[in-house]
């Protein structure tokens, strides 16, 4: 399991009913080797040969990788890390790397099994306030999914509204299919910006998450009844995802997500955060087995529930959590 490559190898044609024999040797492997899960797990005195199953594992919350580098086995195998985004003062999350290309190649996987092949797409990637920072995984990936769809019509946009509209108008009736994907702050601001936005068949909006501090917070409910008209289309897409993970879940409408076979999402009760929920709705606990160099077993600050169709659906953040970039919040 020391060896990153083996299991990075391994994790590409999973298969669902593989899932747990692999997370519970990952869980073995990170509760020796990674000194700060190690400690986590030590500190709430759990037997590691007694974890028999998910439910069993101890989930790190992810505040730790603010303060801590989360990191299995030997540092000199890293090679960087991407930092999450953050409002001034905020103290931002650090998730170490052990190869940039392994987490492009897997997030293409990821996509691509919901969506298709990308060189069937146009990809414009409307992300201002990351672009503006370093170490965004999000820009990253974005700038992967550009150069892989190899269109010229692909690229960046910061704040050139004008610019980005001329160009959906020179794609509308296209052959392939423009994806464009966006902080939800920027593509509210388009929406309300009086221009007119062309009517485009082929066309997705996809959503990240993200207010930066720029606009009030909003449900999703609340920013997809703007976006939509706007657009003129029937749903919005969403990307669930954050610096913590390497694994992304998309939605194609209605906020709900398609998990990837790469996680599983496990659901704690709401007053208890050591005991899982009885109930299809709690806190989201989150084991990444692409996180395999780091901690795959993730205790976040959404709340969610799933559905009958086992998809997961994000309401929103526990009330005392800070503010996530990559989050929307319950008012």
């Amino acid at each position: 399991m020391q060896d990153f490559k083996s299991f990075s190898e391994r994790i590409k044609d999973l298969k669902f009913k593989d899932f747990e024999s692999l997370a519970l040797e990952l869980f073995r492997f990170q509760a020796s080797e990674n000194q700060i899960y190690k400690k986590y797990v030590d500190a709430r005195q759990v037997d590691v040969s007694q974890v028999k199953q998910l439910e069993d594992i101890p989930f790190l919350p992810i505040r730790f990788f603010k303060d801590f580098e989360v990191i299995s086995g030997d540092s000199n195998q890293y090679n960087g890390y991407y930092s999450s985004s953050g409002t001034t003062g905020m103290i931002t999350s650090k998730h170490y790397i052990w190869s940039e290309k392994w987490y492009l190649n897997h997030a293409q996987r990821i996509f691509e099994s919901s969506y298709g092949p990308l060189d069937q797409f146009h990809v414009l990637a409307l992300l201002p306030a990351y672009l503006e920072r370093k170490g965004s995984s999000l820009v990253s990936m974005a700038e992967h999914f550009i150069n892989q769809s190899h269109s010229s019509h692909s690229g960046f946009y910061l704040y050139n509204q004008e610019e980005l509209i001329a160009k959906m108008k020179e794609l509308a009736g296209d052959s392939k299919k423009v994806l464009l994907l966006g902080v939800t702050f920027a593509l509210l601001d388009l929406a309300e910006s009086g221009r007119e936005f062309p009517k485009m068949d082929n066309l997705i909006v996809m959503e990240t998450g993200g207010m930066k501090g720029r606009r009030k917070e909003m449900i999703r409910e609340e920013v997809h009844a703007i976006l939509k008209p706007f657009f003129g289309l029937d749903f919005i897409h969403s990307e669930y995802g954050m610096t913590e993970m390497m694994s992304q879940a998309y939605s194609k409408g209605m906020g709900k997500y398609t998990l990837p076979a790469s996680i599983r999402v496990l659901l704690r009760d709401t007053n208890d955060p050591l005991a899982m929920s009885s109930r299809r709705q709690g806190g989201i606990n989150i084991i990444d087995l692409g996180n395999f160099h780091s901690c795959a077993f993730l205790e976040t600050q959404d709340l969610g529930r799933i559905d009958e169709e086992g998809c997961l659906e994000v309401l929103g953040r526990f009330d005392n959590s800070e503010i996530r970039g990559c989050n929307l919040l319950v008012q």
